[in-house]
């Protein structure tokens, strides 16, 4: 008999620190002055995400640490998941090429414990930064597939063609906001809520194209800092760094929940609550229909 399926994977953060600079957020020098405490934050922080995500009812697998790999602490990156197939990330900075056995291991353990049915590495030289640059948008049925200072544009196809399901570009054009994640969150009533100064003006089309003004929800600058956009999203509950007060009760009048959890230990690597987490249990309409039949 299969275990019963993971809704979500984190990593342990033993290993988490800020040894290098990929990003604008990352200062290793000062990660060094805190030194111990960092580390001690961190967990404790991790372990707060952990404990709300498992309280809104997800299941949670746990990759381990390892050693010298300090943002496999952002399973985000890992992988993108959709319909118990699994299209694994090849990262572009050499600092993070070292996480790609890591999760090939990974994820080919859940296959064979029957979590998933197929698990497939993105080919050489084309980057792609898994889920924080490639959300999927249940009510309109396609994938926002980011591309610019991480993942490649070549990428796009190579998703589309495996998913089966459209895939939208979305031009990053600045290295602040340097995934899809930070600064683009789809939420399950289908609303968008995003910071379009992160976005090319051509990525800003393709947005009002396909969202209605009345489910776009825009973000200043200041307000995707905070890494409220960085959220994971369960239903109508939101689960996030940081809830800017305007954002929040733009929220809460839409009828979500916002839990803040503080995770200022993780920001310090741009990344929050969507980035240390990945969801394995997303389903596309199409398998909803096939599994009904």
């Amino acid at each position: 008999m299969n275990c019963p399926r993971p809704a979500l994977v984190m990593t342990c953060p033993d290993s988490y620190e800020i040894s290098y600079a990929i990003n604008p957020w990352m200062d290793p020098a000062a990660w060094r002055r805190d030194g111990a405490e960092g580390l001690a934050t961190a967990r404790r922080q991790w372990a707060a995400l952990a404990d709300r995500l498992r309280e809104l009812g997800m299941a949670i697998e746990v990759v381990p640490a390892a050693p010298g790999l300090p943002d496999l602490v952002f399973p985000a990156n890992a992988a993108i998941v959709l319909d118990r197939r699994a299209l694994l990330a090849r990262f572009r900075h050499p600092e993070r090429r070292g996480e790609e056995a890591c999760f090939l291991r990974f994820f080919e353990d859940l296959k064979a414990k029957g979590h998933l049915d197929l698990v497939t590495p993105m080919p050489e030289g084309v980057f792609q930064e898994g889920a924080g640059d490639c959300l999927w948008d249940d009510a309109r049925q396609l994938f926002w597939a980011g591309w610019g200072p991480r993942s490649s544009r070549a990428s796009l196809p190579v998703i589309e063609g495996f998913f089966g399901r459209p895939v939208v570009g979305v031009e990053l054009v600045t290295e602040r906001f340097y995934h899809l994640d930070t600064c683009f969150s789809v939420l399950s009533g289908g609303e968008i809520l995003y910071f379009p100064g992160a976005l090319s003006a051509h990525a800003q089309g393709e947005v009002a194209a396909r969202v209605p003004p009345e489910s776009r929800i825009e973000a200043s600058a200041e307000e995707a800092a905070s890494f409220g956009l960085n959220a994971v999203n369960i239903g109508r509950d939101l689960v996030m760094a940081a809830a800017p007060p305007r954002l929040k009760a733009i929220l809460e009048e839409r009828g979500y929940r916002c839990w803040p959890v503080a995770l200022s230990a993780f920001i310090l690597s741009g990344g929050a609550s969507f980035c240390m987490t990945l969801r394995l249990d997303r389903v596309s309409a199409i398998a909803r229909r096939d599994a009904a039949v």
